[in-house]
């Protein structure tokens, strides 16, 4: 199962997102899983290839972020 980027505010889920657009990586807005516990409700999925380059992208523009892999 593919990893999402969850947050801890709404700014910084945002803030992923355009970060994410401004770089060419394809993201999509979901709700947060409830088991991933993160305060912000909303959370990133994107290609399973583009996880860990998004991750460091992330890092470089300062986002806080973590990563949540869904167990089925």
């Amino acid at each position: 199962m593919t990893p999402v980027f969850t947050f801890q505010t709404t700014h910084h889920a945002l803030w992923a997102e355009e970060v994410a657009a401004a770089h060419g990586v394809p993201v999509e807005v979901i709700p947060a899983p409830p088991a991933a516990r993160a305060r912000c409700s909303l959370a990133l999925e994107t290609l399973p290839e583009e996880v860990e380059p998004l991750a460091a992208l992330l890092d470089t523009e300062g986002v806080p972020h973590a990563l949540f892999t869904p167990v089925h």
